[in-house]
């Protein structure tokens, strides 16, 4: 490995003050990072005329992010492939806990699995990669239900109409659905209880793109036999951790 080189550790140091703030005067840069006057200023009109800060309209002095930062952050979320990352990260999970992990996007009123590890113990399911099932009777269906509008949620799951059930422990009553997708909200987690599966428990975490929109969710699945209250504990932290890291993966910034 070479050696890194200062001014560009500082000039990305610079970059990095913007997550937190949108816009920054030199002063504020030199006291916040503690770096020389001159060496600020050199390293600001660099960036400036490079296009990577911008001065604010009507304060000249301050700055913001510039142009070519969105360029390369578009190049970069187009580059990202879910599936791929989902892989990645559900395999570090799975070995953690050598249980199922799925990680799923929402069509219509169904979920697509995108990504499946199993476990090395078998286990049935009906979990497929590429799969549909209804999004309401699976912890990451319901999880990413959570996440809509009620416009969007009333569109794909009527009030007035019986949902379908694939165990006698799904939920079919819209009225029922909507109560529990809000307890979901508050909880930041979903639970399927033999509802897709019988004997089959999950917990599934929202997973996030760079724009802070939920385009998926991840989830730990195990049969009632390994189920318990402290492996429930220890496979919602797990599975937080997971949808994070693939949160950051694609760009999402908690």
């Amino acid at each position: 490995m070479g050696r890194t080189v200062p001014a560009v550790t500082r000039a990305l140091d610079i970059l990095e003050l913007f997550l937190d703030r949108p816009s920054l005067s030199a002063p504020e840069i030199t006291e916040r990072l503690g770096l020389p006057r001159t060496t600020v200023h050199e390293l600001v009109t660099t960036l400036t005329e490079r296009a990577y800060l911008i001065p604010t309209p009507g304060q000249p002095t301050r700055y913001r992010l510039g142009m070519r930062l969105f360029q390369l952050g578009s190049l970069f979320a187009d580059q990202l492939d879910l599936a791929h990352e989902a892989r990645d990260i559900a395999q570090g999970v799975a070995a953690d806990c050598d249980e199922t992990v799925h990680v799923a996007v929402l069509d219509g009123a169904d979920v697509v699995y995108v990504a499946k590890v199993d476990s090395t113990h078998p286990v049935r399911m009906v979990s497929a990669v590429g799969r549909r099932l209804p999004a309401h009777c699976t912890g990451v269906g319901k999880m990413l239900l959570s996440g809509l509008s009620p416009d969007a949620l009333d569109a794909r799951c009527a009030r007035d109409r019986e949902l379908p059930g694939m165990t006698p422990h799904s939920i079919t009553s819209p009225a029922r659905l909507r109560a529990h997708l809000e307890e979901i909200r508050r909880a930041g987690l979903s639970y399927d209880e033999c509802e897709s599966n019988e004997a089959v428990f999950c917990v599934a975490a929202p997973v996030y793109d760079h724009a802070g929109d939920m385009v998926a969710a991840m989830s730990v699945s195990a049969p009632s036999l390994r189920w318990n209250a402290d492996r429930r504990e220890e496979w919602s932290a797990l599975i937080r951790r997971g949808a994070a890291e693939l949160s950051e993966r694609l760009g999402h910034r908690r």
